[in-house]
């Protein structure tokens, strides 16, 4: 099985700071992986190198056989984003704003797409809103709702259930696992460890911008270990190393 995600030696400093730190990767397709790590220890920008929107001060990275440092752009054309912050535009509505990404990915059937987010994701009856007036959680819908429109073979998320209530989290972390069983690819960024250890298949533990652990979920099970203890163990030896 091909690698959908590739990275090489990955740093990124930003000033004297050092975010990501020579972190290799090769994550195969159809996998649901989960950087998991504290605040701030640089599991937003790994997202942004992977997607395109920052570059790395050296390093390789290579999405679904795409060079990620000189062609972002053919990138993001590709991949599903849901970012940290919700962002769809104040000045659309709901509908407006899919109907937006549909023309810009150049989907067919946009508005079977939409009416079937829309009810699965359960803000229909904010389809004629402003985006400035939708709530947190709903703005949340929308961006993973545009982010699958165009059905692409990897999505990246940061933090996907953030601001989402425990209905819908588990309405989303059912069509993940349903996703990535049919062939997509997941790469998530969270620091929510219950969510990791339900969903994810494989996991990287990132601390101060280095890469301390990559592995499958199921290791831990056959071992009988919580991901929260191996989690604050791992970032314990590394505190002390």
């Amino acid at each position: 099985m091909s690698n959908i995600i590739e990275t090489q030696e990955l740093v990124k400093r930003f000033g004297e700071l050092t975010a990501i730190d020579h972190i290799s990767l090769s994550i195969p397709e159809g996998e649901l992986f989960g950087l998991l790590g504290p605040n701030g220890s640089g599991k937003t920008t790994m997202i942004k190198l992977l997607t395109g929107q920052i570059s790395p001060n050296s390093g390789q990275i290579r999405i679904m056989g795409i060079d990620a440092v000189r062609e972002p752009i053919a990138v993001r054309e590709k991949v599903g984003i849901v970012p940290e912050q919700e962002t769809p535009p104040s000045f659309l509505t709901a509908e407006e704003y899919l109907h937006f990404v549909g023309k810009i990915r150049h989907i067919e059937d946009i508005d079977e797409q939409c009416a079937f987010w829309s009810e699965y994701l359960e803000f229909f009856d904010k389809n004629d809103v402003l985006c400035k007036d939708l709530s947190r959680g709903t703005r949340q819908k929308l961006m993973v709702a545009q982010a699958f429109l165009h059905r692409p073979r990897l999505v990246l998320i940061d933090e996907p259930l953030i601001n989402l209530d425990p209905i819908m989290q588990r309405k989303l972390k059912d069509y993940l696992a349903r996703y990535v069983r049919e062939g997509g690819s997941v790469f998530l960024s969270t620091h929510f460890l219950e969510i990791a250890e339900e969903i994810c298949t494989r996991i990287g533990i990132i601390h101060s911008g280095r890469l301390v652990h990559e592995g499958p979920v199921s290791y831990l099970k056959s071992q009988s270990q919580h991901l929260e203890q191996f989690f604050l163990d791992t970032i314990g030896r590394d505190v002390h190393a």
